[in-house]
């Protein structure tokens, strides 16, 4: 039988008989039992009623999180001219179009989110082996193929979170950090669940959220009632 720490035992008998609760009593509890000595991600697993393999049952989407997620968001524009200008100006980290694709075609990838303007998808395109597998392709479907990099750039640096069904159609995302009040870890897993909601596809059949989980980096995770977590 694994042997536990005393910090990972004194949680799991915190978290013991606790499932399917309120969002607020789950942020609350994670909250409490976080004593790692680093500020721990929160973070958000939706298991749905899904088979990603079918076109009409892939769920994919972006939210923007009212009170950020507490990351810092390094940011990659692929453009030239006045839309590579218009990038740093916004605050992306790295600017560039062939010289950028060699790069990551190197193996050096050094960024959190990927954007490009339409008129680049032919070089990006060429990323898709190694891009993909990292959920970092741009994609026109979550606002990172377009003109406007200025409010793409931002909306990325401002808490715009990702989110895509894997294989076993889970759907998960960090959506804060524990040194944020439980108000704002409340409105942030609520936002987050909203957007996977609306996301829900046409070929969906049956119960599309089944489960909704909760935890933090180093701590165990805790169950929180899927009509709760819809309705609020």
């Amino acid at each position: 039988m694994a042997k536990f720490g005393k910090r990972t035992r004194a949680a799991r008998e915190a978290f013991a008989g606790k499932e399917d609760i309120t969002v607020e009593a789950a942020v609350a509890l994670i909250k409490s039992s976080a004593s790692a000595k680093f500020d721990e991600t929160v973070e958000i697993a939706l298991n749905l009623g899904v088979d990603p393999r079918h076109a009409d049952q892939m769920v994919r989407g972006v939210v923007s999180l009212p009170n950020g997620t507490g990351k810092t968001v390094r940011v990659a524009v692929f453009a030239r001219g006045a839309k590579a200008d218009e990038a740093t100006a916004a605050g992306a980290d790295i600017v560039g179009a062939e010289e950028l694709m060699e790069t990551i075609q190197s193996g050096k990838i050094e960024f959190d989110r990927c954007i490009a303007t339409p008129d680049m998808m032919g070089i990006v395109g060429r990323l898709g082996k190694i891009l993909g597998p990292r959920n970092l392709m741009p994609n026109p479907r979550v606002g990172t193929v377009t003109m406007d990099v200025k409010a793409a750039v931002e909306a990325a640096k401002g808490g715009e979170v990702q989110f895509k069904a894997e294989k076993a159609g889970v759907v998960h995302g960090g959506i804060g950090k524990v040194s944020f009040t439980e108000e704002q870890l409340t409105q942030n897993v609520r936002a987050f669940v909203d957007a996977v909601q609306k996301a829900k596809p046409t070929g969906a059949k049956g119960a599309y959220m089944q489960k909704v989980s909760l935890s933090s980096t180093m701590g165990p995770g805790v169950s929180v009632a899927v009509e709760n977590a819809i309705e609020g």
